[in-house]
C-alpha cells in the first residue's frame, strides 16, 4: 500500500511540475508581430478597458526603430461620422514620435467624439506601454 501511495503522489507531483511548466511558457498571443521590419502591436486584447461612445476601439500600432510609423484603427461599433472625424484627426498625431516621446505626449482629442479620442488615447498608450515591455 505505501508503495501505491508514493507512485501516486510522485506521478500527481511530475503533473503539477508539467502543468506550471506549460502555463508558464510564453503565450503566442498575437498582440505584437513582425511585419516588413516592423513591429505591429494590435490592442484588442490589451485595450479591451478603454472604451468609445459604443464599445471598444483595437488599434495596430507600427513601430520601427523605436518610432512611431502609423496606427491603424480596427473594426468597432463607433457611430461611422464620428469614428471618421478620429481616424482624419488623431490617429496621425504619433506618427514619427519616438515610443517614449509618443507615451508623454499630450494630444488633444477631436471635438464631437470625446469618448472615441479618449479611447483611443487609452488604446496608443496601452499598446506603447506593452511594446516597451516586450520588444
Amino acid at each position: 500500500m505505501k508503495k501505491k501511495i508514493t507512485v501516486w503522489t510522485g506521478g500527481m507531483a511530475l503533473l503539477a511540475l508539467a502543468l506550471t511548466l506549460v502555463s508558464a511558457a510564453p503565450q503566442d498571443d498575437k498582440v505584437m508581430t513582425k511585419e516588413d521590419g516592423m513591429y505591429v502591436v494590435n490592442t484588442t486584447k490589451i485595450g479591451s478597458q478603454y472604451l468609445g461612445y459604443v464599445d471598444t476601439t483595437p488599434l495596430k500600432i507600427y513601430i520601427k526603430k523605436n518610432k512611431v510609423v502609423k496606427i491603424e484603427g480596427l473594426a468597432n461599433q463607433e457611430t461611422p461620422k464620428y469614428w471618421a472625424k478620429v481616424k482624419k484627426q488623431l490617429l496621425d498625431k504619433w506618427n514619427g514620435m519616438k515610443v517614449n516621446d509618443a507615451l508623454k505626449a499630450e494630444v488633444d482629442g477631436v471635438t464631437g467624439a470625446t469618448f472615441s479620442s479618449d479611447a483611443v488615447k487609452g488604446n496608443v498608450k496601452a499598446g506603447l506601454e506593452y511594446y516597451k515591455k516586450n520588444k
